[in-house]
């Protein structure tokens, strides 16, 4: 082939591949960028500057050492001990029969949560699809840990998104939930996720760190800091990522999200705690990354911090999003908190914790799949 052809032919390749990557990263799944009011409202959040979303507290590098070396690490590295060599323990529990008047919580893999509080139903951060990615082939869901789906969720009063990251904010998911869900609570900028969904924005409730949401009569959601980052292969940190506080006047519930150590977990304690129960992120950590994800021994630092009285811990059983092996995340928090003033609680997935209730016992099951 002569050097005109050659070049002629490669430009043709390079066209179609940049046209078919436009076409690509425009589907709807992953998303768009905050605009118009939205953009606005933003502009005017005090934890907006500089261009982007910023923690409370000023983080290093994302990842140490280079992303380029992390990356090649995560797909070259070693795969030994990063999945069950079985399938996932699970106990699906039927999401319809649960008794509406007892407060109670079913883990559904990763940070897929359903609760009971105060008569309401919520839904968090509902992933049902087998990758936790916009591709059938990047994180794909351990065998057994993919034990629900939209049909098995009966109508929710609020769903809640903590940010847009793919393993907490599912396309497939939120659009087969869509008929039944009364409320959405997320962070500012995720709103526009729903928006260009065509959610019934009267339905959405986006709101910056430290704003209490009264839903209902009995319900209020506090929408929280963490210490994390956001997008999803747009520009970073152009939507926020939170924790939340569900309050009832029986109950007190915190749900940490995704995010590293930092004095914030103290002052939620101060001013929102003592917690029933503290949902606390415990999984796919690393040293590059340790101040946007909880090691196992902060995990149980921020679980004293906030007064948490019985602790479950998430972001674990699902995915493997990290070098750790899949069960180290539990061997490691079982033992930091020993000593500690909570109680933790080791439920498997679909297995329903009942909030409050001391009879309940659950055992180390993941020492039965090693």
């Amino acid at each position: 082939m002569k050097r005109r052809q050659f070049l002629k032919a490669m430009g043709i390749g390079a066209a179609g591949l940049c046209l078919g990557g436009t076409y690509y990263v425009n589907r709807p799944e992953f998303g768009r960028l905050p605009t118009g009011m939205r953009g606005e409202r933003i502009l005017a959040s005090p934890h907006y500057y500089d261009g982007q979303f910023q923690n409370l507290e000023p983080i290093e590098e994302t990842v140490k050492g280079g992303e380029a070396k992390a990356m090649a690490e995560f797909i070259f590295g070693s795969s030994e001990g990063l999945k069950p060599k079985g399938r996932m323990i699970s106990q699906k529990t039927d999401l319809h029969a649960l008794p509406l008047d007892k407060d109670c919580v079913v883990w559904m893999g990763h940070s897929s949560l359903y609760l009971h509080l105060g008569g309401y139903r919520i839904l968090i951060d509902p992933v049902f699809s087998s990758y936790a990615s916009p591709a059938f082939f990047i994180n794909r869901a351990f065998d057994g840990s993919n034990v629900y789906g939209a049909a098995d969720i009966p109508p929710v009063d609020v769903l809640v998104i903590s940010h847009d990251h793919w393993d907490h904010l599912d396309y497939p998911s939120i659009m087969a939930l869509k008929d039944k869900v009364k409320h959405i609570v997320c962070p500012l900028g995720v709103g526009e996720y729903f928006e260009q969904w065509r959610f019934d924005m009267a339905r959405v409730c986006e709101e910056d760190w430290y704003t209490a949401i009264p839903l209902a009569d009995g319900l209020t959601v506090h929408v929280l800091p963490s210490q994390h980052f956001s997008g999803r292969m747009l520009k970073r940190n152009q939507t926020q990522w939170a924790g939340f506080a569900f309050i009832t006047p029986g109950r007190r519930v915190y749900v940490s999200g995704d995010g590293g150590y930092g004095s914030y977990f103290r002052h939620i304690g101060e001013t929102l705690g003592p917690f029933d129960l503290a949902i606390v992120e415990n999984g796919q950590y690393n040293e590059r990354w340790a101040r946007i994800h909880l090691m196992p021994e902060e995990a149980a630092q921020a679980a004293v911090d906030v007064g948490a009285k019985t602790v479950l811990s998430v972001h674990n059983g699902k995915f493997a999003l990290s070098r750790h092996r899949w069960d180290e995340p539990y061997r490691r928090l079982a033992a930091a908190s020993a000593g500690k003033p909570y109680r933790l609680l080791t439920p498997k997935i679909g297995e329903a914790l009942y909030i409050g209730d001391d009879r309940q016992v659950f055992g180390p099951w993941w020492e039965q799949m090693t």
